[in-house]
């Protein structure tokens, strides 16, 4: 199993975004993203924090994409 990248919270949304996510609102500093089908997902927004792995790995599941979808998004 490839090991979870640490990455800005500013990279996740760019990459949801190309995979069809948009910003539907803001609740303090998160951010919820919801694709067309339905999908939604929640990304914090912590300035000057990464996004931790297990944080990563929910946010992916969330968006149901794989690690190696994520990265070829990049």
């Amino acid at each position: 199993m490839t090991k979870l990248p640490r990455v800005s919270a500013d990279k996740v949304i760019k990459t949801l975004r190309r995979a069809g996510f948009q910003i539907v609102r803001q609740r303090g500093s998160h951010l919820i993203l919801e694709h067309a089908d339905g999908r939604m997902t929640i990304v914090p927004m912590h300035r000057g924090e990464d996004i931790g792995v297990g944080l990563l790995r929910k946010i992916l599941r969330d968006a149901e994409l794989t690690l190696e979808e994520f990265q070829n998004l990049k």
